[in-house]
């Protein structure tokens, strides 16, 4: 049975995994791959936990213990600490309110090569660059809901780990292979795909054309929040394909972008 470590202080030496740590200290940038990150809410640390991901420490509002926290505490192992307390000290010690008041510490695991990702995928997702954990988080869930079946990232990407992009997703990071590579376009053509770069040009094909539907296998890219991809990489790109815009609006969203762009490519 686990002990309940009850969390009166801020300084608290066991919560400090939660207080005192940055993303980058949790990721350990040296070794992408290795480290810790931080699942939020009952659901998501459950789909963390489905997929195979190791706790190593729980902060739960009081209240939760018997709630919402309760199916998860049963299925951690004895040596993972489980730590409580109000709501108030909890904030204090986070620096933010709880969503539905539960934290979980867990490995990271080594990433996939871009092999294993590509091996038998038919659709996968490039996100150059993308910075927003928000949007990457979105970008992932929509991913996986809408048939990709990979994704590979560059060094200048967000991390999925991120305790909020991890949020965002619904915990749609632990479904889908991904991985950080220096270059994502000319890795997935050595794997035999055709780069799709999303860019509002007028020399793009419509996204519903159906030459894209036949390709056997795409990479779709998507770029950064406010310059898109850059010019080099729209250049070599097998297909620049665009989304039609009405009423003056000049693009989408990165993340509804995407999400747009998974359900007229995927190969359902």
């Amino acid at each position: 049975m686990n002990t309940i470590i009850e969390i009166t202080d801020i300084n608290h030496p066991e919560a400090q995994i939660f207080s005192r740590l940055t993303e980058a200290q949790l990721c350990d940038a040296s070794q992408r791959g290795w480290g810790l990150f931080i699942a939020e809410s009952p659901k998501v640390i459950s789909v963390a936990l489905d997929a195979g991901y190791e706790p190593v420490a729980l902060l739960c509002e009081r209240k939760h213990l018997s709630g919402d926290a309760a199916q998860i505490i049963k299925r951690m192992h004895d040596d993972v600490r489980i730590m409580t307390g109000e709501r108030e000290v909890l904030s204090a010690i986070t620096g933010y309110r709880l969503t539905r008041g539960v934290l979980c510490a867990m490995k990271r695991r080594t990433l996939p090569t871009v092999d294993e990702i590509c091996g038998n995928a038919r659709r996968i997702v490039i996100i150059d660059g993308v910075s927003d954990t928000t949007n990457i988080g979105a970008i992932f869930r929509s991913a996986a809901a809408l048939g990709i079946d990979g994704a590979l990232l560059t060094s200048t990407a967000c991390d999925p780990l991120n305790r909020r992009a991890v949020r965002v997703s619904m915990g749609s990071v632990f479904l889908l292979p991904w991985t950080f590579c220096d270059d994502p376009a000319g890795e997935s053509r050595r794997h035999g795909f055709k780069t799709v770069a999303m860019a509002l040009r007028h020399d793009s094909v419509t996204i519903t054309d159906e030459c894209l539907k036949r390709e056997p296998r795409l990479a779709i890219m998507m770029g950064t929040e406010g310059d898109g991809l850059d010019y080099d990489t729209i250049k070599r790109a097998d297909y620049t394909v665009k989304i039609p815009m009405y009423h003056g609006v000049d693009s989408l969203n990165v993340a509804a972008a995407s999400a747009v762009a998974f359900w007229e490519l995927a190969s359902h």
